[in-house]
C-alpha cells in the first residue's frame, strides 16, 4: 500500500490532504484514481485511507481506520563515531529502518573525518533526508533526529539522561548486550544508548572515561571484529530483538 503524510492542517471530518509534493507523486507517477487504497501518517499515527478527491492538483484522502502502530517503545540513540566515505548515509537509512529513536555523530580520537561549521550542517540536512525517506519506506512514523556532532566529553550530561548506555568493544569486560538488558526485561519505556567507534575503534583512555564518567557498559558482540558501519547495526538489532521490538 503506498504510504503518505497528512499536510500541515491534518485530519479533519475524517479526510485529510496530502503535500503539493505527495500530491505530484500519487497522480504523475502512481497514476492514483478515486477510491484507491492508501496508507496516510499523520501525527505518529497509521491510518488506512482511500483517494476521496482531486482538486487543483491536490488530492484529498478518507480515513477509514486506524492501522497498526510501528513505533518502538523502547528510545535507542545511536552515538556513532564518524565514519569516513559515505557510510554514514547506510548508517542513517538502515538504523531507521531498525527504529532507532536518534543519531547522534560523535568525534572520537580516532576518528579521520572531521565536520564542522557549515560542512556539518550540509551533512545533518543530507543524513536526515535520507532518514525521511526511511521512514516512509518502513512504515514508520516518526522520523529519527539526526543531532549535531559532538566531541566525546560533551556528552556527559546527555548519557545522564540514559537508563544504559552500551559500548561494544573488542576488549569488553561486561558481558553482552543480552546480558546487560537481562534486568530490563518486560519494561517499556527504556532510554537507551548505544556507542560505536570510527574505523580505528576505541581507545583504551576513551573506554576508560566512558566506564568511569557515563557508567557505560563495555560489551562484546562476539569474536569477529565488525566495520563500524556493521556493529551499529548488529547492536541496534540485538538491542531490539533483546527489549521484544521485533516481535
Amino acid at each position: 500500500m503506498h504510504r503518505f503524510f497528512a499536510d500541515e492542517s491534518g485530519i479533519q471530518n475524517g479526510t485529510a490532504t496530502l503535500s503539493a509534493e505527495d500530491s505530484r507523486h500519487a497522480l504523475r507517477v502512481l497514476r492514483l484514481e478515486v477510491g484507491d487504497e492508501v496508507e496516510l501518517v499523520c501525527a505518529d499515527v497509521r491510518y488506512q485511507a482511500g483517494v476521496a478527491g482531486v482538486e487543483d492538483g491536490v488530492v484529498t484522502v478518507a480515513i477509514r481506520g486506524e492501522l497498526r502502530p510501528t513505533e518502538a517503545k523502547t528510545q535507542v540513540t545511536l552515538y556513532q563515531g564518524l565514519p569516513k566515505a559515505d557510510k554514514m548515509e547506510l548508517i542513517a537509512q538502515k538504523t531507521t529502518e531498525l527504529g532507532v529513536y536518534a543519531i547522534r555523530p560523535v568525534a572520537m580520537e580516532r576518528c579521520v573525518v572531521k565536520l564542522e561549521g557549515k560542512d556539518a550542517g550540509k551533512k545533518i540536512e543530507r543524513w536526515q533526508k535520507i532518514a525521511r525517506e526511511a521512514v516512509k519506506q518502513c512504515a514508520r512514523t516518526s522520523v529519527p533526529q539526526v543531532l549535531e556532532p559532538k566531541k566525546l566529553p560533551q556528552l556527559a550530561q546527555e548519557f545522564e539522561q540514559l537508563d544504559v548506555l552500551i559500548v561494544p568493544w573488542e576488549e569488553a569486560r561486561d558481558g553482552s548486550i543480552r546480558e546487560v538488558l537481562a534486568p530490563y526485561a518486560g519494561r517499556e519505556g527504556l532510554n537507551i544508548g548505544i556507542l560505536i567507534g570510527p574505523e580505528g575503534g576505541i581507545s583504551q583512555k576513551e573506554a576508560q572515561w566512558l566506564a568511569e564518567n557515563a557508567k557505560a557498559k563495555l560489551v562484546t558482540l562476539g569474536p569477529r571484529i565488525l566495520r563500524t558501519e556493521t556493529a551499529g547495526l548488529a547492536s541496534l538489532t540485538m538491542v531490539m530483538a533483546c527489549m521484544g521490538e521485533m516481535e
